[in-house]
């Protein structure tokens, strides 16, 4: 009974397991077939979980195709998008097994795209990128398995997938570049085709266009983060110019997606779906690698937004937002209405009124799991920085081991070195033996042909004896006569001779009777003596020889299992020896090829170096380097900075000499080495333009002189054979003569305390304002008098010179209250609780820098002035006010130079300030200008004027022009 109980029970679950599986199968195949429709809705998320939770159940994608094969997707457009909407999230979130499924149908996919394509259809369109985006997000994801369509890993694993090979790195970022394209496109072209405004993105059409650019926005997050880490670590790899491609297609990516984020941001319809992160004012920096860290992954929040399951499977009708139009048509119309139409307007802004709290409740709630969620990434930043110190610290245990391990292959190698030597000595002692086992083997067989010729021997003395007895016996008997008479009988036997004597005549016998009679006894008995002799020797010379043969198979086996096993020694030690030499020339090839490798960079690199220089010193003959100026003090940091560089050139040279297997420390020294080295000599070349004549052309012979010392220098290390005696020594005496004419250059009077600096700071700068008031003072005395002394041409150019040079006063006025304005920020904000004279002078470099830098400007405001004076009494010369111009300007920049070094790059004052300094630049492009069409204007009016003047004066005065 009880089986039969359970054998029903049985039957009742598998009918009852299949009738969930039919009901869950055409439940799956309503909300494919209602997902997508022909309408110009989006795509409801309960229908899509459906199909998604359906392809988990099958552990595929089967169902959903078998069904979406048989729409007429060729023929309608918007089926067409919507299929391709649901395809998207199937690929994001369905089961691992819907990549391949998906990919049997790559060609249909790349069909509808083409045919789409082909046609002038808004939605045709829209078909045709979003066709182009799934096939590369099929191809895409193929290739590279260990990456899910949602694409979100670890970046762990995308280190695994880039891997160590360079070339896969770079190919990797170029498909990802792809990739992010293809999405790009899609969103710019649904934004474009629609109005950004509220009322479309409310619409339900505008919502059909935008609801699959939230998994857009989802793929784009994680492959911009993908692109940043892949990029810094191209660029740890390869040189910067060889990248310049890639960092000005991310550029141009970077700001699209951005602007995608930020229309998308300001949507209605986003708002309540998704949270879109922020990306950063400007792309990461990917030639600093210290940018790395300031990256910060952008993460795409989803609401949480569960629609109710359970509703009539026949209300499929959208669901848009709150439709702002019909409330307020609603209330218009409701004033000629009755009283019943305002009721049932009232019911109706009360039931808006409750959808809105609602709503309010629901965001106030996803305000609570932010905040639950920032504190929850708090959590896992600081997990992660301890996880970081603890991959450093196994990076250290990993360095440990595998140095470990080398050793341990080292010991293993000495090891087996040690066994092929104990083999070849084993090797050897049996070819001694198998040499005395051969010995052996021919004695015996000696032996044995002695034996065989003794047995011969003894027959052939058997025979004869024989022989002779028959003789002795009978003389006319024969050999067969006495071996019949042998075998009679003792009687027989006497009879026979008896007779043969009796019937013998007795005189021809000559022998009595008696005579016969002792003669056969005689002859009987010695017969029988040596046959029984003969007996004896014959069964010992065959036990000698049954010994001898026995002993001979003993060491003929011996010998056979000797000379097996010393083949199988034989071999085995061949063996053994083959795969020694072939490790060892394994190893030594490798090592060969380590070298050639490291020389190979070290080359590389060392060409770098050179152009590097080069480029350097061609800029001490450009035209456009004239104008460039540098201060002695930072001449003479860069020059320290040098030197130091070449100490660390020179301990690397030496390393790699010991070890010519690691170049990394001798790379890295050259590296810094170049940059520094050319660093010194544009700087030295830009402060040679404002130092004296003599300091001057030293300081550029030296500048050559570096970069020829350096090319040399290189040019030893480039080649083996001058590798070893290459040596810095010449081009650390070249820096050191640019470091002392540096400090020769450096501005006297600076010798004052450090804690007087603060105060000095502040009397530079009031006595720069100073000077700069009465400039301008001066400059309106001038004025007043050039009005009173000139009239024409004359107080025009001198109206409009001393005009533009009360401008560039009032210009420089503005940059010293900004400089000072943005001192003020930077010491409030870098002080600490230090105080203000402490943090001048704990900052002594750079406060000596920003009096150095307003000395200048105050000196260029008074030449200014005396230059304009002189000009407008005509007692000096206008290119004289065109240098002062120049001077201010650059003295100017000095200024905000040496004020934005501390200062935030976010800092609204040093926007200000910068404005400030283009202002100055431009008021001081006016006064050369005006000068110069003064000058030009004075000129023609004395070329026109002969009245009074002879020809020989008038040819004087040219001369005395031209001198």
């Amino acid at each position: 009974m009880n089986t039969i109980h359970s054998r029903v029970k049985s039957r009742r679950t598998e009918s009852s397991l299949g009738a969930e599986r039919e009901h869950f199968d055409k439940q799956q195949l309503s909300s494919i077939s209602k997902a997508i429709n022909s309408t110009e809705t989006p795509v409801k998320e309960k229908h899509a979980r459906r199909i998604i939770l359906g392809t988990h159940r099958e552990k595929g994608a089967y169902t959903f195709w078998s069904y979406a094969l048989g729409f007429p997707l060729a023929s309608n457009s918007i089926l067409s998008w919507k299929f391709c909407h649901v395809l998207h999230k199937v690929l994001r979130d369905g089961h691992r097994n819907v990549l391949q499924d998906c990919m049997r149908h790559h060609s249909s996919l790349v069909e509808i795209g083409k045919l789409w394509g082909n046609l002038h259809d808004k939605y045709g369109q829209l078909v045709f990128l979003y066709s182009k985006l799934l096939c590369t997000k099929l191809e895409f994801h193929v290739k590279r398995p260990t990456i899910p369509p949602n694409l979100e890993v670890t970046d762990e694993v995308l280190e695994r997938t880039a891997g160590t090979d360079i070339n896969n790195v770079f190919q990797l970022t170029v498909e990802v570049f792809d990739y992010l394209d293809t999405e790009l496109r899609l969103a710019e072209t649904v934004i474009r085709q629609l109005n950004t405004s509220i009322a479309i993105s409310t619409l339900t059409s505008g919502q059909c266009r935008l609801s699959p650019l939230i998994q857009v926005i989802q793929d784009c997050s994680h492959l911009y983060h993908y692109t940043v880490k892949l990029l810094f670590k191209l660029h740890a790899c390869l040189p910067a110019d060889t990248l310049q491609g890639h960092r000005e297609r991310f550029h141009d990516q970077f700001h699209s997606l951005k602007t995608f984020f930020n229309k998308a941001r300001d949507m209605m319809y986003f708002k309540r779906l998704i949270q879109i992160p922020k990306l950063p004012d400007s792309p990461p920096n990917f030639l600093h690698a210290a940018s790395l860290a300031k990256h910060v992954k952008p993460v795409v929040v989803m609401a949480n937004e569960d629609e109710p399951e359970q509703q009539d499977d026949d209300d499929d009708d959208p669901e848009p937002l709150i439709e702002v139009s019909d409330f307020a048509t609603s209330s218009v119309q409701a004033q000629p209405q009755v009283c019943a139409d305002l009721s049932f307007h009232l019911l109706q802004a009360q039931r808006y009124i409750t959808q809105l709290k609602s709503q309010i409740n629901s965001l106030e709630a996803e305000l609570e799991e932010q905040r639950a969620q920032k504190q929850h990434a708090l959590v896992e930043n600081e997990q992660l920085r301890m996880e970081l110190e603890a991959t450093q610290w196994d990076h250290t245990v990993i360095s440990l081991v595998c140095a470990e391990r080398a050793q341990a292959t080292e010991q293993r190698y000495n090891k087996l070195k040690e066994k092929h030597t104990e083999l070849v000595a084993s090797h050897a002692e049996l070819l001694r033996k198998s040499a005395d086992t051969v010995k052996m083997l021919s004695a015996t067989q000696q032996t044995q042909e002695e034996v065989e010729r003794t047995k011969h021997q003894l027959s052939f003395e058997i025979d004869r004896i024989k022989q002779e007895a028959d003789m002795k016996v009978g003389g006319q008997f024969s050999i067969h006569t006495y071996h019949q008479f042998r075998g009679l009988g003792h009687v027989a036997h006497f009879r026979m001779e008896f007779f043969y004597w009796h019937s013998r005549p007795s005189a021809s016998s000559g022998f009595p009777h008696h005579s016969l009679t002792l003669c056969y006894c005689q002859t009987s008995g010695q017969m029988n003596s040596s046959m029984t002799a003969l007996q004896a020797e014959k069964e010992r010379l065959m036990r000698s020889v049954s010994e001898k043969e026995a002993e001979l198979s003993s060491l003929r086996q011996t010998a056979q299992v000797q000379q097996s096993s010393l083949q199988q020694e034989r071999e085995r030690s061949s063996r053994e020896l083959g795969d020694l030499q072939g490790k060892l020339q394994e190893k030594e090839q490798l090592k060969q090829k380590l070298l050639e490798e490291q020389f190979a960079l070290l080359q590389g690199t060392i060409t770098e170096a050179e152009n590097i220089i080069q480029d350097a010193v061609a800029k001490l003959d450009d035209p456009l380097h004239v104008r460039c100026t540098s201060s002695p003090d930072y001449l003479v940091s860069r020059a320290e900075a040098t030197l130091g560089s070449i100490d660390k050139v020179k301990k690397g040279h030496a390393d790699y000499l010991s070890n010519m297997g690691d170049a990394g420390g001798l790379l890295r020294a050259l590296t810094q080495f170049s940059h520094l080295a050319a660093d010194t000599i544009v700087n030295g070349s830009a402060t040679a333009h404002m130092a004296p004549v003599d300091h001057a052309d030293r300081l550029t012979e030296n500048c050559r002189g570096c970069a020829t010392q350096s090319l040399q220098y290189l040019k030893d290390l480039k080649s083996k054979t001058t590798l070893q005696r290459a040596d810095p020594a010449s081009v650390r005496i070249i820096v050191q003569k640019i470091l002392h004419l540096g400090q020769e250059l450096r501005p006297k009077g600076m010798d004052i305390r450090q804690d007087e600096l603060g105060d000095l700071v502040d009397k530079e700068m009031a006595a720069t304002s100073a000077a700069i008031e009465e400039a301008v003072r001066r400059i309106d005395e001038m004025m007043n008098q050039a009005r009173k002394d000139t009239s024409g041409i004359k107080l025009e150019v001198n109206e409009r010179i001393l005009f533009s040079c009360t401008d560039l006063m009032k210009a420089i006025r503005m940059l010293i209250i900004a400089s000072t304005d943005l001192q003020k920020e930077i010491v409030e904000s870098g002080r600490g609780a230090a105080t203000i004279k402490e943090f001048y002078a704990k900052n002594s470099r750079w406060t000596e820098g920003l009096i150095s830098a307003a000395k200048a400007v105050g000196w260029g405001a008074t030449e200014m002035v005396e230059s304009a004076d002189k000009v407008v009494l005509h007692t000096g010369k206008y290119e004289e006010l065109i240098v002062c111009s120049h001077e201010i300007a650059a003295s100017t920049a000095q200024l905000v130079a040496a004020s934005k070094v501390k200062a935030d790059r976010n800092s609204k004052k040093l926007s200000v300030l910068q404005q400030a300094s283009r202002h100055v630049n431009e008021m001081a492009a006016n006064v050369v200008g005006s000068t110069r069409t003064g000058q030009e204007h004075l000129e023609e009016k004395d070329t026109m004027d002969f009245s009074g003047m002879s020809l020989i004066k008038l040819r004087k005065e040219e001369m005395e022009s031209q001198v």
